[in-house]
């Protein structure tokens, strides 16, 4: 009997709705409620039917190229020394390109060093006139004559081809300098100057005076 009314109470409140809808009126419904997700406004930009568009940043990494380098063999070491030099004595060898400083105990610091292209080589025996830490650099004029875009001076600095040292070699227009281009020595590229990294360059300028001999062979 109670199953009974239950069901004839649903059946009334059935009809009455019915009713109630017929009359115009609308039977409330519970409020939509939206997941805090589906709220974010990326997602309301979405198309119907359609799935949210993710976008991912993309890093776009290139590869750098990897500056140009030298032969371990022309990096600084210290070596056997036969010959009948002074310690304290500069002994250039330009075939094999390098430069000797002469020890104490029949040893050599050798350095690897640039020097003249063909038709720019020479030989002799100077001695250091003159040392300059970031020389100025001023081209002579027959150098200016083969390349007019040079300047006709140049300030010390990275930038200089005479790189962080010099050392003037006699009355002559020669030296020993360092390089805004390292990645040369051990090659013939330089108008006769003997060329080194700045590192070395510098090593070597603490170590010797003016007045030391130089000999280039």
């Amino acid at each position: 009997m109670k199953s009974l009314l239950v069901a004839v109470a649903l059946v009334a409140s059935v009809i009455a709705g019915s009713a109630e809808a017929g009359q115009g009126f609308s039977v409330p419904r519970p409020p939509a409620v939206v997941s805090p997700d589906l709220a974010k406004p990326w997602l309301l930009q979405t198309k119907p039917g359609g799935r949210p568009a993710v976008t991912r940043s993309r890093t776009v990494v290139r590869a750098r190229a990897a500056p140009p380098s030298i032969g371990r063999e022309f990096l600084p070491t210290v070596v056997r020394y036969r010959g009948s030099e002074a310690p304290g004595t500069i002994v250039i060898d330009t075939n094999h390109r390098f430069l000797y400083l002469v020890l104490d105990g029949g040893k050599a610091k050798r350095y690897g060093v640039g020097v003249g292209r063909p038709g720019f080589e020479w030989a002799g025996t100077h001695t250091v006139t003159a040392k300059a830490e970031w020389p100025t650099w001023t081209p002579p004029e027959e150098m200016r004559a083969r390349e007019p875009n040079l300047p006709d001076s140049m300030v010390g600095g990275p930038d200089n081809p005479l790189g962080a040292r010099a050392l003037y070699l006699g009355d002559t227009l020669y030296r020993i300098h360092g390089s805004n281009q390292p990645w040369t020595i051990g090659k013939a590229v330089s108008s006769g100057c003997i060329r080194m990294r700045n590192e070395d360059v510098v090593d070597l300028y603490d170590r010797v005076p003016v007045g030391t001999k130089v000999i280039v062979m």
